[in-house]
């Protein structure tokens, strides 16, 4: 019997075998498709799921103890596996900037079957469509009769880099109303470090904390008086006084301080992406 695994994904997939999302590249399962891509970050092989046109990428959770019912059975393995849309120009990115082999000159064009030949990663393939209709706007594309020709560009990336920063930087106002209380550049800089999960160091994490004035390195700046403000709004308004009304002028001891939930985490941390856990 196959083992089974439990998954949440947009829409509804062929059921999966485990050995189906180890990535067995190219393999077609009903209207779904589990490709083995390179990690455009990392250049690990990352297992994707190609589904009604949308590329989806793998995350992986699992608690310390749980199960799964599943029908009759009972699945030892409390395994979870989700799949999230990701922009596909993330993942072509590489390929593309390798393919123009940039020197002093801006490089070549090149038609998409020679950018996405790759005899390691042959799923690549699978994405000419894609790749067709989402690196336009990145790249500057020439026509010679029916075929087109490709060619990454530095400045229309860093504007479409920009433009995610700015929407992410949105989104995180939007989901925590603690976002809106620090400076706009803290928040700029997590959206920058969520891009960077899908991003090289070299050369676009750099180009784009250029581009907007950033330091990923600098401290935070903390509000003055900030602590201040929180023991003083701890104490009551009869604390500083004795039994005649009179302020006292012995020694105020400091507030207690919240017993910090050593077993409490941060949600981001729940997740694991595919890529990072041998499948």
């Amino acid at each position: 019997m196959a083992e089974q695994l439990v998954m949440i994904c947009q829409s509804k997939p062929s059921p999966l075998k485990a050995s189906q999302v180890g990535g067995q590249s190219g393999t077609k399962y009903g209207e779904g498709c589990i490709l083995s891509l390179a990690h455009p970050k990392s250049g690990n092989s990352t297992s994707f799921l190609l589904k009604d046109g949308v590329l989806q990428e793998f995350h992986w959770y699992k608690q310390s103890y749980g199960s799964w019912f599943l029908g009759d059975c009972v699945r030892e393995d409390s395994s979870l596996y989700m799949t999230t849309p990701v922009d596909p120009i993330f993942i072509f990115l590489p390929i593309f900037s390798n393919a123009r082999m940039k020197g002093n000159e801006p490089g070549v064009f090149r038609q998409l079957d020679e950018i996405l030949y790759n005899t390691n990663y042959p799923s690549y393939q699978y994405l000419m469509s894609i790749a067709e209709e989402s690196m336009q706007i990145v790249c500057e594309v020439k026509e010679i009769g029916s075929s087109k020709f490709f060619r990454l560009e530095d400045s229309k990336v860093l504007s479409w880099l920009c433009c995610k920063v700015q929407h992410l930087k949105a989104a995180l106002i939007k989901l925590d109303t603690n976002y809106s209380a620090q400076e706009e550049k803290e928040t700029l800089k997590e959206a920058v470090s969520i891009l960077s999960e899908y991003l090289k160091d070299e050369p676009w994490l750099k180009l784009l904390c250029i581009r907007l004035k950033l330091d990923m390195n600098e401290a935070p700046k903390q509000t003055p008086g900030l602590e201040d403000d929180l023991l003083l709004s701890q104490r009551s308004p009869e604390q500083g006084k004795g039994s005649s009304g009179k302020a006292k002028t012995g020694i105020v001891k400091p507030a207690k301080k919240t017993k910090v939930e050593t077993d409490s985490r941060n949600i981001k941390d729940m997740f694991y992406k595919a890529s990072r856990r041998v499948i």
